[in-house]
C-alpha cells in the first residue's frame, strides 16, 4: 500500500455530468504519483464545523500531469460534497491519499475479465479498465436512467455493456441482468458498487468458481483505520481488533470476495 500524503490540491476543472454527479480534476503531484486503481482520497471542507474528511474514489490517474480525476455524488444540502460542488478552477483544498488497497490489476493478465460498476461505483472502474492488460475486457456498468456518465471513456477502454433500471439504455435491470441477457462469461471479476449489487456478484462468482474482487462502499470517519467506524465481517480475525472484522478504509476497500461477508 502506498504511503498516504496530505497536500493542498488545486482545482483544475469541474463540471456537472449528470443529476447530482460532478466531475472534478485536481492537481496533486505527490498523491497522483502513488495512486492505483481502486484507491480513494479523503477531501476536507473549509467548514470548521465539519471535522471529518469525505472519502472520494479515484476515477482516473494522470501521473504525467500530476492530476487525479474524481467523480462524486452530492449527498444533500449543507454537506461536504455540496461544498465541493461549488469549487472553481484555482481553488485549493486539503486532500489526504492515496488511501486503501486497490485492485490487483496484475492478476488479470491473459484472462477474460468482467469489470463491473453500479451507481457511484461506476467511476472507480474507469482507471482499472484503462490499466488492465487482459485477454478479454468486458466492462459492465449499471445506471438508474439514460444519464450514462463516462460512457465515451469506457467505450475507449474496452467492450462496454450497459444496464439501466428504467431500460432507457442497454439492458433493463442491473449488471447481472446484462450478463445473463448477453450470455457473457469471464474467468475473473472486479466490481464496485452498492452492497446489494456486490452481494449478487459475490454469490454468482462463488457459484461459478470465479475469482472475484469487490470494492466495498461504506460511510467512513477517519479514513485511515483508527476509529473502526467502517468494518465488515470477515472470515479471519483482524490483528488490530482481534475480532472477525475488516476495516474497509484500511484493509480494503478492495477485498477478495471470499474473505468477507456482505
Amino acid at each position: 500500500m502506498s504511503e498516504k500524503k496530505r497536500e493542498n490540491c488545486t482545482v483544475v476543472s469541474q463540471e456537472c455530468i449528470a443529476a447530482g454527479i460532478y466531475s472534478l480534476w485536481i492537481q496533486t503531484e505527490k498523491i497522483a504519483a502513488d495512486a492505483k486503481p481502486g484507491q480513494f482520497v479523503s477531501m476536507y471542507t473549509k467548514d470548521k464545523t465539519k471535522l471529518l474528511p469525505r472519502p472520494i474514489s479515484i476515477c482516473e490517474i494522470d501521473k504525467e500531469q500530476g492530476r487525479l480525476h474524481l467523480v462524486y455524488r452530492v449527498t444533500g444540502e449543507n454537506t461536504g460534497t455540496e461544498e465541493f460542488s461549488r469549487l472553481q478552477p484555482g481553488d485549493t483544498l486539503p486532500v489526504i491519499g492515496p488511501l486503501g488497497n486497490g485492485f490487483p490489476v496484475e492478476k488479470a493478465e491473459g484472462k477474460r475479465v468482467f469489470l463491473m460498476g453500479g451507481g457511484i461505483g461506476v467511476p472507480p472502474i474507469l482507471e482499472l479498465a484503462k490499466e488492465m492488460n487482459c485477454a478479454e475486457k468486458q466492462i459492465v456498468v449499471g445506471y438508474r436512467d439514460c444519464h450514462t456518465f463516462l460512457r465515451e471513456e469506457f467505450e475507449a477502454a474496452g467492450t462496454l455493456y450497459i444496464s439501466t433500471e428504467d431500460g432507457s439504455v442497454g439492458t433493463k435491470g442491473n449488471v447481472m441482468d446484462a450478463i445473463r441477457e448477453k450470455k457473457l462469461q469471464a474467468d475473473m471479476i472486479y466490481a464496485c458498487g452498492p452492497t446489494p449489487m456486490l452481494r449478487a456478484i459475490k454469490q454468482y462468482a462463488e457459484e461459478n468458481n470465479i475469482e472475484c474482487y469487490i470494492s466495498l462502499e461504506e460511510r467512513m470517519a477517519c479514513g485511515i483505520g483508527a476509529c473502526l467506524a467502517c468494518v465488515c465481517k470477515s472470515r479471519e480475525k483482524d490483528a488490530h481488533s482481534n475480532v472477525n472484522n475488516k476495516r474497509i478504509c484500511k484493509d480494503g476497500p478492495v477485498f477478495l470476495s471470499t474473505e468477507v461477508e456482505i
